[in-house]
């Protein structure tokens, strides 16, 4: 399968079907991400966008094929998968006696043999992802004593940790105010400069908007797969919020406000 704008994929799905609790959410999705891009997946509430996700990282029990960067999900080792694709969920709780510090080097754990202790590459690169999302300054506390806007982001710093081609994230802004929520568009285009590919599950419509791509789900099926500036996107996405939302052009970016 061609991703959007003929570039290869980074995640592939064919025929992807999710059964939970005996019902099925996803039904028979058929997608292609492309990489060194940023894709959004939005829609209604219930419509199977966080399934989507767990999905395509192989989370969930699932039926039909995913590929990630051209190979069977299933065949990647899990070290080798965990190096290449990495994972943000919504609402994590990590354990609260944990030292911040510590929780982000947990995203190195790809990258170290059975029981060896992180090297100097690796502190190096959790202090990156510390600094880069603004929480070296409370890199010793324990992680029950933050906020939930500051867990949210050490979060995100143990994901950038991973170094991943792909990083899938859930609700990535769950508690992070305007600024941060700013900080955190930044980092994304970083990464996605920096060639890897970012897919995020968004509700703020207008921050998906500057995304790369839309994939717009509704009822458990990708009713659109488009690139965010396309008019036929803005149709597709008022359509699916039954015209309750319009797309308007502000200052060189596109925002989504109720009619």
């Amino acid at each position: 399968m061609t991703a959007l704008a003929g570039r290869p994929s980074a995640i592939c799905a064919r025929g992807l079907r999710v059964r939970l609790g005996g019902v099925e959410i996803l039904h028979g999705v058929d997608l292609a991400l492309p990489t060194g891009r940023w894709t959004a997946v939005v829609g209604p509430n219930g419509a199977g966008k966080s399934t989507l996700l767990r999905g395509l990282a192989g989370l969930v029990a699932s039926s039909g094929a995913v590929e990630l960067l051209g190979r069977p999900l299933a065949d990647w080792r899990g070290r080798e998968r965990g190096r290449r694709l990495a994972w943000l969920g919504q609402g994590e709780v990590p354990s609260g006696d944990l030292r911040t510090y510590d929780l982000v080097m947990l995203g190195r754990l790809p990258h170290l043999a059975w029981l060896a202790s992180p090297g100097p590459v690796d502190h190096a690169v959790v202090e990156q992802a510390l600094r880069a999302t603004q929480a070296w300054d409370w890199r010793d506390r324990p992680v029950g004593q933050l906020s939930g806007g500051e867990r949210q982001r050490v979060l995100l710093a143990r994901a950038l940790a991973v170094q991943a081609d792909v990083l899938l994230m859930d609700e990535p802004l769950g508690n992070l105010d305007p600024p941060h929520q700013a900080d955190w568009l930044a980092l994304v285009r970083q990464q996605v400069a920096q060639g890897r590919t970012v897919v995020t599950v968004l509700h703020e419509l207008t921050m998906a908007l500057g995304a790369d791509a839309l994939v717009i789900v509704a009822g458990g099926s990708v009713r659109w797969h488009g690139a965010c500036e396309d008019p036929a996107t803005h149709r597709a996405l008022e359509q699916v919020f039954e015209q309750r939302i319009r797309i308007h052009p502000l200052e060189g970016q596109w925002v989504a406000l109720p009619r």
